[in-house]
């Protein structure tokens, strides 16, 4: 049975607030520093908001989304200036050892077995290449988890996954827990009684 992630997904045209938009770029801008000349899959791109960017700067660029309903928002935006195509990230439809980055962002939680698509980018991803991944932090205190997300990881779980597969994980953060939006420390508490 599929999912319809359009309930959890920021869909094209769906009003977002400037927090989500600098978090949106700053991914994004971000990748470019990993992306620029190689070969790069973008697995769970949705509807596809960084697409035009990383096909742009990177050598190759694909791009797919397991929901055909939100991949088809980006198919019809980006025509043929992308490739986008329906996958599975669990099962990728591309040769092994043909790629030097594989990009996952706000959609990891979303996979029933991860340890399938770290497989999976260990086959595909050439030596040296590497998986980038966006998530939201589980361990924050007002963490709010999808109602169709499998499971969340923090640090040391994905230093436990990766390592199982023979990548060596390096984390990140975005924003200082401490520095956020007047409206996010305004919807804190409402979102504890929902």
């Amino acid at each position: 049975m599929l999912i319809d992630y359009s309930t959890v997904t920021e869909m094209a045209g769906d009003e977002i607030t400037k927090e989500q938009l600098n978090r949106l770029c700053h991914r994004y801008y971000w990748a470019d520093n990993f992306c620029s000349d190689k070969d790069v899959i973008e697995a769970a791109c949705g509807t596809g908001p960084g697409a035009g960017y990383l096909s742009k700067l990177s050598k190759s660029y694909i791009a797919g989304d397991y929901d055909p309903g939100i991949l088809s928002f980006a198919q019809q935006h980006y025509g043929e200036r992308v490739d986008l195509r329906q996958f599975d990230a669990q099962v990728m439809p591309f040769d092994d050892n043909s790629k030097d980055v594989i990009i996952i962002f706000e959609a990891i939680y979303y996979l029933p077995n991860v340890g399938e698509f770290i497989r999976e980018c260990k086959r595909v991803l050439r030596k040296g290449g590497q998986v980038l991944i966006a998530t939201a932090n589980k361990d924050h205190y007002d963490f709010n988890p999808s109602p169709f997300s499998h499971a969340y990881y923090g640090v040391v779980e994905f230093q436990e996954l990766f390592a199982q597969f023979g990548f060596d994980v390096e984390c990140f953060g975005y924003l200082p827990i401490g520095e956020v939006s007047w409206r996010q420390r305004l919807l804190r508490p409402v979102k504890k009684w929902l």
